[in-house]
């Protein structure tokens, strides 16, 4: 069985999105990628803005790309601007270096990532690792 099957991938997703009504949050978007960055499991809630599951997508994007949380990917583009442009113009789906990209890790290795978009940055990265939490994985949010 893989560390990320589509059980944990699902339970992630209505976890994370769990959390944002919890926390009275704008709509969300959710995006779980596996250890691949193939898509295991996607949603977007009533009412969220048209891009937001880009965003979500970028997000995770980033931090399975460069093995960062996003929020760390984030000040690297600060402190490296060329290198994360470069990087950025070669992910296929997007790459948004900003806080909501969170690492999902098991036994310590990356087996996906998720990203989470639709309210401030800091928030979008709390749902994310609760819903990580909630499948009994590993956040890493850098």
């Amino acid at each position: 069985m893989s560390d990320l099957d589509l059980a944990k991938a699902r339970a992630i997703l209505d976890a994370a999105l769990a959390e944002g009504r919890a926390r009275g949050l704008k709509p969300l978007s959710v995006v779980v990628l596996d250890g691949r960055g193939a898509l295991a499991a996607a949603a977007s809630e009533d009412g969220v803005s048209l891009m937001r599951w880009k965003i979500a997508m970028g997000k995770a994007q980033a931090a399975l790309g460069l093995g960062l949380g996003s929020r760390a990917v984030g000040v690297m583009a600060v402190d490296r601007p060329h290198f994360t442009g470069a990087v950025a113009a070669m992910a296929p789906d997007g790459f948004v270096p900003v806080a909501g990209g969170v690492l999902i890790r098991a036994a310590g290795r990356i087996v996906g990532a998720v990203g989470v978009s639709g309210d401030a940055s800091d928030n979008d990265e709390a749902a994310a690792v609760a819903g990580i939490a909630a499948a009994g994985l590993a956040a890493d949010a850098g």
